[in-house]
């Protein structure tokens, strides 16, 4: 299976599926930072952010210029988000 077949396979699963599928993909090729970022697009879905950029940092590890960084940094501003409203009504 190449990456956009498991990219289809795995749109429509629910998390743990998608996860399992993406995980068992990295297991046969430990170098694929679209795996990575995938996986980790499905982290940050499912509200694990901590793991998501944990793959996140693992695939920039391989390829610092890779779509991770551009999934880093969409993570980080949501993260970073601040709206003093919501504190103070």
């Amino acid at each position: 299976m190449n990456f956009e077949e498991l990219k289809e396979h795995v749109a429509l699963l629910p998390y743990e599926e998608a996860v399992a599928a993406i995980t068992a993909y990295l297991n046969e090729h430990p170098d694929s930072t679209d795996a990575l970022t995938l996986r980790g697009m499905k982290h940050f879905g499912a509200g694990k952010r901590a793991l998501a950029i944990n793959d996140y940092h693992a695939a920039l590890a391989i390829d610092p210029d890779c779509k991770a960084r551009l999934a880093l940094q969409s993570a980080n501003d949501i993260l970073d988000f601040y709206n003093k409203d919501l504190f103070n009504p």
